[in-house]
């Protein structure tokens, strides 16, 4: 009897026991990482081991490529990692786009001379030339007044560009862009001017606004942006491969119809076909082609055609996230990059290549973060494929690969959303306790608000923040609210970013003012 009293009084507390275990037993959180505990560590370990074999390649390269990805600030290539992952269903903070990989980084100091925000014409021109000049000048030194069209200033004004002087060195030379290629970014390599809108003869003034002499139509005036692509200097035509991008319209006089747009027409007044002059120009050195759409791209073959020239659309190529409904069709920014590549690499002598992301800088503009970023992802694509197609071909320990930006934008990453909160969604917080459900975090007035927004730009909300709550913030055409109001959201001062691997890539390092970019090309070049 007794011991039946003491084996219940047993199964009892036993019962007691694990009714307490299971009162405190551990609720998984709502909010996991992918990680285990020794992930954390043995990563750590990986990337010092890494690092221990890492040698600085201190010969010259034979190839450089400059990747710039204009209004790359740091918080659009974070947040452009995150989706990134999200988009291949992981948390996403975890991912490392194609450049995160590269060994040496620095940050760089991107003010011009007269600019503490600047535009893209001076910081592309402090990377192409070696020195900082004024706002809205592409590679002309800093004492070129504004509004400048002598040609004999200008000319006695210039200053030499990296793609100039690979030319004079007997290398091949390229430029991909999804902007237009007579854009400040793709234009300041090989183009000298006082203002960067001077794409088309018809953007010339009639008259220099400082001493009153003609400048449309002037023989004495300088070049339009678009003409001096044409009329490069002798080595600089014979080194120039490949142009691809946008901007069909300055190209074309005003008298032809796009092809693509029945209603459109170029915008030349001087009655020139520059299309068909880059033909006739380049024919004499060797096979030419010309593509305005995806078809003809296609047709392309990089190794039996000497030049190529890539007109896809009258202005901006289409963003990447649009590029399925042009009827005509478009390359990808990776496409592009990769045709150029094959072009180029069968020069023997070696090569420089650019290649511009330019519409994450106008998707940024626009207050529309969700294209700004595919356009980001699609850059990083570019680079990798780059990667790629050099290792398969042996000419990768050849190459150095610079990936920068030229400004930032006032773009922020706030609130405290949980890991793997949709990147393009409304702030959820961590719960306070284990196995609560997430919920949409409140401004003070109660109201939820995303993670993503603009300092200023066209995304403020007349009469007060709006409720968020059935919005799909997702929504490709979504515009992040912004605080200022403002037509076109602006450019942002901090630094940003430069990446480099490959020859004489350890000199990219700490912090460095933008210009220094091109000494480190040049360096590498030997030049």
């Amino acid at each position: 009897m007794n011991r039946s009293r003491i084996a219940l009084s047993a199964v009892a507390a036993a019962v007691s026991l694990l009714a307490a275990h299971a009162a405190h037993a551990q609720v998984p959180p709502v909010v996991q990482g992918p990680e285990s505990v020794a992930d954390w560590y043995n990563a750590g370990n990986a990337f010092i081991e890494q690092g221990k074999q890492q040698r600085n390649v201190v010969r010259r390269a034979k190839n450089v490529i400059l990747f710039v990805g204009d209004g790359m600030g740091v918080s659009t290539v974070t947040a452009a990692r995150i989706l990134a992952g999200q988009m291949k269903g992981k948390p996403g903070e975890e991912t490392r786009l194609a450049f995160d990989a590269f060994p040496y980084t620095a940050l760089s100091k991107t003010y011009s001379w007269d600019q503490q925000t600047s535009d893209s014409a001076p910081t592309m021109t402090a990377m192409s030339t070696g020195y900082k000049t004024r706002e809205g000048m592409l590679s002309v030194n800093h004492t070129t007044a504004r509004g400048e069209c002598n040609a004999a200033v200008i000319d006695a004004k210039k200053v030499a560009t990296i793609l100039e002087a690979a030319a004079d060195m007997g290398k091949s030379t390229g430029i991909v862009s999804t902007a237009r290629i007579t854009h400040a970014t793709p234009a300041a390599l090989y183009a000298h001017t006082s203002v960067r809108d001077w794409e088309a003869d018809a953007n010339l003034p009639a008259t220099d606004v400082n001493t009153g002499a003609p400048c449309r139509g002037s023989a004495s005036a300088v070049k339009d942006i678009a003409r001096q692509l044409i009329e490069v200097s002798p080595n600089a035509r014979a080194s120039l491969k490949v142009a691809l991008g946008g901007g069909r319209t300055y190209f074309l006089p005003n008298s032809v119809f796009d092809p693509e747009y029945a209603s459109t027409k170029g915008r030349r007044t001087d009655g020139r076909n520059l299309v068909s002059e880059w033909s006739s120009t380049r024919g004499t050195l060797g096979s030419t082609a010309y593509a305005w759409n995806k078809a003809q791209f296609d047709a392309v073959d990089p190794a039996s055609t000497r030049y190529l020239l890539g007109l896809f659309e009258p202005s901006h190529v289409q963003y990447e996230a649009d590029k399925a409904a042009d009827p005509a069709g478009e390359p990808t920014l990776t496409e592009m990059t990769d045709k150029s590549l094959r072009m180029l690499m069968n020069d023997p002598k070696g090569f420089f290549l650019h290649v511009e992301g330019g519409r994450i800088d106008h998707a940024h503009h626009a207050g529309n973060a969700k294209r700004a970023l595919i356009e980001t992802i699609e850059f990083s694509n570019a680079i990798q494929r780059t990667v790629d197609l050099l290792q398969a071909a042996g000419k990768l320990d050849d190459t150095l690969i610079i990936v920068t930006a030229d400004h930032s934008h006032v773009f922020t990453i706030a609130g405290y959303p949980s890991r793997g909160n949709n990147i393009l969604g409304l702030v959820r917080d961590v719960p306070n306790k284990d196995g609560e459900a997430l919920a949409n975090s409140p401004d003070s007035n109660g109201l939820p608000y995303t993670t993503l927004g603009y300092h200023n730009g066209p995304g403020v909300r007349v009469g007060g923040r709006p409720d968020l709550t059935s919005v799909d913030t997702t929504d490709l055409n979504f515009l992040q609210e912004a605080i200022v109001p403002l037509g076109s959201e602006t450019h942002a001062g901090e630094d940003v970013a430069i990446y480099a691997r490959g020859p004489k890539g350890y000199l990219v390092r700490g912090t460095m003012e933008q210009n220094w970019v091109f000494h480190v090309m040049r360096e590498a070049f030997g030049f």
